[in-house]
């Protein structure tokens, strides 16, 4: 085994050396690593191993040069053989190289001279390529900055996309390139920012010239109207006409007519048209946009445009505090927010897409909310009907005007309508002061009239007709007095305002009459109706005058169809038409009248309490005096004149008048002798009273107001007559018999009234007994007066309490 594994040792060592012979120098070390990793002791068995190799090798390589010894000696002989012809050369070759140095230094020295001028010409040739591909960049750069001090900045970016994309392109290499290159994003911001400056004092331009362009907008929009009837007139002729007016270069013509041009140069030689670009200068958008699109940078100019357009579009709605003042305030208020919408309609159709169509709408809508909302505030502060009506024109021709840019403008038109009840308000407010003055100088009385021509004078006013009247001499006097044609000829005038306010709003003659109708429908029902209850009202008001006012509404009550008969031949609209309104006159003057005669019974019952009050009966007077008392006689000479002038009265009202009169005075009567504040009375008193009723019963029977029947105005004093019949005959055998039955004498006697007055009577006679004690036969006959007094107390208490029950 040991013999085995030195074997195997030795030919481990032959492996390695053949490895160590054949690899290169630096990888031997992991195979000598190997080896102190085999067998102890193995490194020296290695090493003998490899001296015995060197040895081996040295050997070989001393056969080698001995066999190559001889072959070296000879080669080295014929080298020293060779040196000397070799130096002889050598010499050779040095001299005649220094000849052809001495020979050639002459061309050498002109041949330099020639390559130095070739090379410099060749420089020049460069240089002079080089510079023609940078002077066309400097002259770019120069026309750049030609262009920029001139203001040119559109073509300026124009030369600036050219140098970046062509010209410094070629010439990149040289420092000034570089340089214009880095100055060009510079230069580029400049102009940015310099036609951003132009384009805020564009806008605040156009701001300040706002109003010049709308108030030339809206002058042409009213010319425009005003030629309208005759335009239309003229085409119905088989005419032409010329376009009446133009803004922003658009012409606007009606009905497809043209006029010739003679006529159209002669109307132009009157008035120049003017367009918003003749009164606004647009070259900052225009530029500002075209370089904002080159600069790539469009839709921020867009945006910032838009949004300081809508800045502005929010100051222009602003209205001042005091615009409803004037129609100046108004006017201005148009004309800054007419121009504002010709101007972005003129930068929507010069422009390709800075403004949109959505965008202006959207703008409008805005705006026309805004307007509304201040018109219907401003206009509600306005009392003066002719400052609402040129308010009116104004919104027409401000919806006209925009209109005809393309605008929608329907809400405007109906606002016209809350602007027309404005209106009417208004001038219901300035008419209710013409009545009351109408009424105030008013003198109550028929109107005289002195000739046939002062008769036409008030007929050719008020519609007048009356057959027995115009059968009188001159002079006679008309029944109504002077309020009623004025206040006729006031409502004619009333239905002219109101129509002025109907012009120019397109509507059809049926709305027209409409409109009329109802205003003036208001202004009986409600001014003029207002301003008769207040007259009928007033203190100073009389009898006569309220007499006055019921033949004055009667009048003008039968005047009413003349009215709708004027509104009818003002629109040409038949009163037959379905839904035509009607004049609610009549109704209107029957309540006056039925108003006033309520205050005639009312003053009238007044003036009879005024007399009753001046009453001074003597209660416990033994006899009568024999007349009537003075104040009654003085109140039935007052009934008499005053019923004297109810003769102008319509009957029924006269006949009412007079029963209610006369009911009055028969119930103060009543309540004069059932006061509780009365505690006795005596019989002559009761005599007294008696005289006076006979009176007011002579009065009713004498027939003061014509057309009762019998003795119907007599009733008035029945329960009065039967109360002073049954104390007078002391009768009370007789009521108390008969008390409930239909034939009674005594039927309109209640027993609570004649117990109130007999307790009153008894009271009288118990005090009078107390003073009259002379005669005993006296007192005896008053004891049993009494003793009856009191059987007959009793049994109307029993009545009474029976009735109670």
């Amino acid at each position: 085994m040991a013999e085995n594994g030195t074997l195997e040792c030795i030919t481990e060592h032959e492996r390695i050396l053949q490895e160590i012979e054949s690899t290169d120098t630096a990888c031997v070390g992991p195979t000598l690593r190997s080896i102190y990793d085999d067998q102890p002791n193995a490194h020296k068995r290695f090493m003998e191993k490899l001296d015995a190799r060197i040895r081996n090798h040295d050997r070989e390589i001393e056969k080698m040069c001995n066999f190559h010894h001889q072959g070296f000696v000879d080669a080295i002989t014929e080298l020293l053989k060779v040196r000397a012809d070799a130096e002889k050369l050598m010499g050779q070759v040095t001299d005649t190289n220094r000849r052809l140095q001495d020979a050639g230094r002459e061309v050498t020295t002109q041949t330099e001279e020639v390559i130095r001028c070739r090379i410099q010409q060749r420089n020049m040739t460069t240089t002079v390529e080089k510079l023609q591909l940078c002077i066309p960049v400097l002259e770019m750069y120069s026309k750049l900055k030609e262009q920029l001090e001139s203001k040119r900045y559109y073509a300026a970016l124009k030369t600036m996309e050219q140098l970046e994309k062509v010209y410094i392109p070629r010439v990149s290499q040289y420092r000034f390139c570089q340089i214009m290159a880095e100055n060009l994003p510079r230069l580029r911001e400049e102009i940015k920012e310099i036609s951003m400056s132009d384009l805020k004092d564009f806008l605040e331009s156009i701001r300040k010239h706002s109003d010049k362009v709308g108030e030339t907008a809206m002058r042409q929009a009213q010319q425009h109207r005003t030629f309208h009837s005759a335009v239309a007139k003229q085409a119905s002729m088989g005419h032409y006409t010329k376009p009446v007016y133009s803004l922003n270069g658009r012409t606007h013509t009606h009905n497809g007519l043209m006029m010739d041009d003679d006529m159209g140069e002669e109307e132009e030689a009157d008035e120049e048209i003017l367009t918003a670009h003749d009164l606004v200068d647009f070259s900052p958008v225009y530029r500002c946009l075209h370089i904002y699109t080159v600069l790539g940078d469009r839709e921020t100019f867009e945006n910032y445009y838009r949004k300081q357009r809508k800045k502005q579009a929010r100051l222009v709605l602003q209205p001042q505090a005091n615009m409803h003042e004037t129609v100046e305030g108004y006017r201005r208020y148009f004309n800054q927010i007419v121009g504002f919408f010709v101007v972005e309609d003129h930068i929507l159709h010069a422009t390709r897409g800075l403004v949109t169509r959505a965008f202006t709408d959207e703008l409008w809508n805005m705006a026309l909310s805004k307007i509304i909302a201040v018109l219907r505030t401003h206009s509600s502060y306005c009392n003066d009907p002719d400052l609402v009506l040129e308010l009116k024109n104004l919104i027409v021709i401000f919806a006209d005007t925009l209109q005809d840019y393309g605008f929608l403008v329907n809400r405007l038109f109906d606002l016209l309508f809350e602007v027309r009840d404005q209106y009417n308000e208004t001038l219901l407010k300035k008419w209710a002061l013409v009545f009351r003055e109408i009424f105030e100088l008013d003198n109550y009385s028929p109107i005289p009239v002195e000739t046939e021509e002062e008769y036409k004078v008030v007929v050719s006013r008020f519609p007048f007709h009356d057959a027995e009247v115009e059968k009188q001499d001159f002079p006679k006097k008309l029944p109504m007095s002077q309020s009623v044609p004025q206040i006729y000829t006031q409502v004619k005038e009333f239905i002219y305002a109101s129509l002025k306010f109907s012009e120019s709003l397109h509507r059809s003659s049926t709305e027209i009459d409409d409109m009329l109708r109802k205003s003036t429908n208001l202004l009986l029902t409600r001014t003029l109706s207002g301003c008769l209850q207040n007259l009928i009202k007033k203190p100073h008001i009389g009898l006569t005058e309220l007499v006055q006012i019921i033949i004055n509404t009667t009048h003008l009550e039968q005047a009413c169809r003349y009215l709708e008969e004027f509104i009818t031949n003002i629109t040409n609209v038949s009163p037959e038409t379905v839904h035509t309104t009607r004049l609610y006159g009549l109704s209107t003057f029957k309540d006056a009248r039925h108003a006033a005669e309520g205050e005639i019974y009312t003053k009238l019952n007044q003036k009879i309490d005024e007399f009753i009050q001046l009453a001074d009966y003597e209660w416990g007077m033994a006899e009568s005096e024999g007349r009537a008392s003075g104040y009654l006689m003085d109140l039935i000479n007052f009934l008499r004149s005053t019923f004297q002038v109810f003769t102008h009265l319509p009957g029924k009202v006269a006949q009412t008048a007079c029963m209610s009169a006369c009911k009055h005075l028969s119930t103060s009567l009543m309540q004069m002798l059932l006061d509780t504040d009365l505690k006795q009375i005596s019989m002559g008193a009761i005599q007294q009273f008696n005289l006076d009723v006979i009176q007011c019963e002579l009065f009713a029977s004498s027939e003061p107001v014509p057309g009762f029947q019998g003795d119907t105005l007599q009733l008035a004093f029945i329960d009065l007559r039967q109360l002073l019949d049954l104390f007078m005959v002391w009768d009370w055998s007789t009521y108390l018999a008969d008390y409930g039955q239909p034939t009674s004498k005594y039927l309109r006697v209640n027993p609570a009234t004649a117990l109130a007055l007999l307790e009153k009577v008894y009271r009288g006679m118990k005090d009078t007994s107390k003073k009259n004690n002379i005669f005993s036969q006296f007192r005896k006959n008053d004891r049993d007066k009494q003793k009856l007094i009191e059987t007959v107390v009793r049994q109307l208490r029993s009545l009474v309490n029976g009735m109670s029950s």
